[in-house]
Parts: C-alpha cells; structure tokens; sequence
C-alpha cells in the first residue's frame, strides 16, 4: 500500500496500484494509452462504488456505451450502479463543461458548487469526479478560459470530501499545455505512480500571473 498525504481530511484508496491519499484533493492523470488511461479511470471508479460513493464521471474518447461495457468485468458487483444515477452519473463534456455553448470557469464555479450541495442533501456523501479533458481541444467558446477553471477548481475542493482526477492524453495535448496542466494541479498521476507535482502553482499565485480576471468574483 503507498500513501500519500493530500490534505488532512480522510484517507481514501484511489482504486489502482494500492495507492491512498485523502479527501480534498486534485490530481492531473497523465497517460498515453487506453490501457493506462483505464487503469485510472475503472479502478477509481469501481473503488468509489465498493465505498459507497457519488461518481461522477465525464468521458470524452469514448461512449457512455462502451464504458458500461468495460467496467462490467471489472466490477461485476458494480453492475446495478451502473444505470443508478445515485451512484454513478455519466456526463457528458457538454453538459458538464459547456452546457449553454460556452465555457466558463464561474460558471463551473456555480455548477459543481450546486452538484456538491445537491450531493450533501441526504447526509455527507463523500464524491469522486473525473473526466476525459481532449474535448478541450475543440473550437469551443471559452476553452481559453481552461486552466483558469482548473487552477480555480483547488479552491473548490479544498476541504471538501471530493476528489477530481482530470485526464490529459499526452498524444494529443502538447507540451505548452501540459505544462499549464502540471502548474495547476498539485498530485499527478502517471504511468501507475502518484507524485507530488513540484511545479504547481498556487491558485492565488498562477491566476495573479496568467489569469487575474478569474481571481476574483465581482
């Protein structure tokens, strides 16, 4: 078991490679293959449903469709979860992201501030979140707006029982945008090992510097 001090909330396992850290926190997952996208994504997810928790899961390189069908083997208890939103509910990017055609990190703000509450409304319920980010690469709205979203999203986490794992295919984003993507996510997860990301920024610090129209809400 490798554990990793995330924030002072809960321990929790992550679902894959016997990795642990603890409520409250928000990884990047960095991969290049289905396979070791999967790896993330289907562990996280069939742990969250074993522990009794809110999935909440946003994919972009595949179907709803053919997640359903890979994760059936994997979890076979998880079978009855999968069409029970009060489990797991499956987005989509535009739902999630853009749903009134643009992109907008205080609209994020506002949406998953209200699926958080919504989440809470039956007793503490702790919420694993993660998603597919290659629909940013297409021409949507606002999605320049992105990493301001993402550096943002540390704040709304903070302190709560949620954890974020935002998925970046390194074949298709490059090398200026995964640096963005590393500065503003303090845990990265890649080829199975979960570290402490040396070159995250400070919310308060990276949006003073790229982004300060995001910093604070007139």
């Amino acid at each position: 078991m490798v554990y990793i001090r995330t924030s002072d909330q809960d321990r929790l396992d992550l679902g894959f490679q016997g990795h642990q850290c603890n409520w409250g926190a928000h990884f990047c997952g960095l991969y290049e293959t289905e396979t070791e996208r999967d790896e993330i994504v289907m562990g996280f997810l069939a742990q969250g449903v074993m522990d009794g928790d809110l999935e909440l899961y946003c994919p972009a390189e595949r179907t709803p469709e053919d997640f359903k069908e890979k994760f059936g083997p994997v979890c076979p208890a998880c079978e009855n979860a999968l069409n029970d939103p009060a489990i797991i509910q499956l987005l989509s990017t535009r739902d999630l992201y853009y749903s009134e055609g643009v992109f907008s990190p205080w609209t994020m703000d506002d949406s998953l501030n209200a699926f958080f509450i919504e989440s809470q409304e039956s007793g503490p319920r702790n919420v694993r979140a993660t998603a597919e980010m290659v629909w940013a690469l297409e021409a949507v709205p606002g999605v320049e707006h992105l990493m301001a979203y993402e550096s943002r999203l540390n704040y709304f986490i903070a302190g709560k029982p949620w954890i974020s794992v935002c998925l970046y295919n390194l074949t298709k984003f490059d090398g200026k945008t995964i640096m963005d993507v590393l500065r503003t996510h303090p845990y990265t997860i890649s080829k199975g090992v979960i570290t402490e990301n040396p070159f995250f920024q400070d919310p308060d610090e990276w949006l003073a510097a790229n982004a300060p129209q995001f910093l604070t809400r007139n």
